[in-house]
Formats: structure tokens, sequence, C-alpha cells
């Protein structure tokens, strides 16, 4: 029997019909084929669950809407893989993601998140440079100077099962009005070896930035994302939790470290 990890793909979505058709085709051709699919369907009423069936993906349907509802679904949803990878309905991974997240994963047990940064596209490439290196850039950097670990970035991002199982009942699942990574990230510590790779990044659609009103919105929604898990989101009640907290079970975890294991299962 394969010791391979098992990867899901989870992708909330809701009325994104175009732009999950495009990031399915992506993932059709990575040259390491996730092992699942998971298309959560977030009341949509243009057709989106349909498209996923008929490209293969496995679709469950969150009726409560909003980001952390649908995602959270996902999750639960595929914590019988070992691997729980997230993207959104705009995400565009390139044909190496898979397998990129599938070898960090087995050469390092310790890891227990990988997360990457963002390539913008749909905009000038003024509003990208702005996107990628102030919005997450400036994102991650400040999140890490305050709770010491890396931001995860909800739209590239891959976690141990072993992680979700730990956290599912400790992050703010069902509320729509925050930001469900930044959520994730402040529930994380750093004994569950989360890692950021610069070279892991995801080209995802500029609409947030169309609008300054819908930005704001955006960076708005940091305020009520920490007040939602006051204090756990401080750096004293971190650290203060920190030094009694046993570390993630994933050194405990024997996968290879030979053959190819960057290839599709069964080949």
């Amino acid at each position: 029997m394969s010791l391979v990890p098992r990867v899901a793909v989870v992708i909330p979505c809701r009325n994104d019909a175009e732009f999950l058709d495009a990031c399915l085709a992506a993932l059709a051709a990575q040259t390491r084929q996730p092992d699942a699919v998971i298309v959560v369907d977030n009341d949509s009423s243009d057709g989106s669950a349909d498209l996923a069936r008929a490209a293969g993906a496995s679709v469950v349907t969150e009726p409560l809407i909003g980001i952390w509802p649908a995602a959270a679904r996902g999750y639960d949803e595929a914590r019988d893989f070992d691997i729980i990878a997230r993207l959104d309905a705009d995400s565009r991974p390139h044909p190496d993601w898979v397998s990129r997240v599938v070898q960090a994963f087995v050469a390092d047990p310790g890891l227990g998140v990988l997360t990457g940064g963002a390539e913008f596209y749909g905009a000038t490439p003024l509003v990208h440079y702005l996107g990628a290196h102030w919005y997450i850039g400036g994102g991650t950097f400040w999140v890490r100077q305050w709770l010491g670990i890396p931001l995860v970035f909800g739209s590239n991002f891959a976690m141990r099962a072993a992680v979700w199982e730990r956290v599912r009942d400790r992050v703010d699942r069902t509320n729509p009005g925050i930001h469900d990574d930044l959520d994730l990230t402040i529930q994380l510590r750093p004994s569950d070896g989360v890692r950021y790779d610069p070279d892991l990044r995801m080209p995802v659609s500029s609409r947030p930035f169309a609008r300054p009103s819908a930005l704001w919105r955006r960076v708005w929604r940091v305020i009520p994302t920490f007040a939602a898990s006051w204090p756990e989101g401080s750096p004293w009640y971190r650290a203060r939790e920190q030094e009694s907290a046993p570390a993630i079970g994933a050194a405990d975890i024997a996968w290879p470290d030979d053959g190819d294991l960057a290839a599709e299962p069964g080949r």
C-alpha cells in the first residue's frame, strides 16, 4: 500500500462559475493530480455546482452564506485525507502547485501548514503589484510581527488534517463577517509548524481591489476578526499558552523520502 500522502483540495464557491471553471481546469492540468477536489457550494444560483460535478469534483452544500462557513464545511469533508489544500474559485494554480505542496510536507515531518503569496491578474500592473506586496505582503509581515507566525493566505495554503482537527472547534467557523484565513492563523501556534514559502505563488483575481470601498471593507474586517478570538490573538496570551502546548503529532507520520512522490497517484 502506498504511503504517499493523500491530498484533497477544498474550494468554497458562491456564484463564481466562470472563475471556478478556470480553477478546475488548472487543477486538471496539475503534474501531480489531487486525490480529491471538494467544491463547497455556498447557495449558488448560477450553476456553479453543476459545473463542478461535470468537471469531476465532489460537491457539498453549505447553506450558511459566508466564506468561513463554506471553507470549514469543506475542511470537515476532507478530514479523511492527509493534507487539506485550499484554493478559492478565482485561484489559478500553476501546474506544479500540488506537487510542490506534497514535496514540502514529505520533506519536513514537522511542517503542519504551508502557505504562499499571490500573483494578481485582471487589473493594471500597478494594482497587481500593490495587491501582492502591500495587501498580501504587508499582511504577512504585520501578522508575523504580532502572532509570531506568518499569515495563512486563504487562496493558497495547505495543512495537515491533524492541524484542522486541533483547531476546528476553536475557530469562529460560523461567523461570515470575519477573515477566515486570519481567524485560522490566530488559532495556530508555532508548534503547528507554520511556514511561508515565497516561491509558492498563486495567481488570483484582483477584483478585491476593483473599488476602494471593497478594499476598505477587507481591511476593516481585521478588527472584528481579532475581536472574535480575543484574547487568543494577543501576543502575551499566545506566549503563555505556547509554554505548555504540545507540538502537533506531524513528526510521528512516516512518509517515504524516496521515489517519485510528486507523480500522480497510480503512475
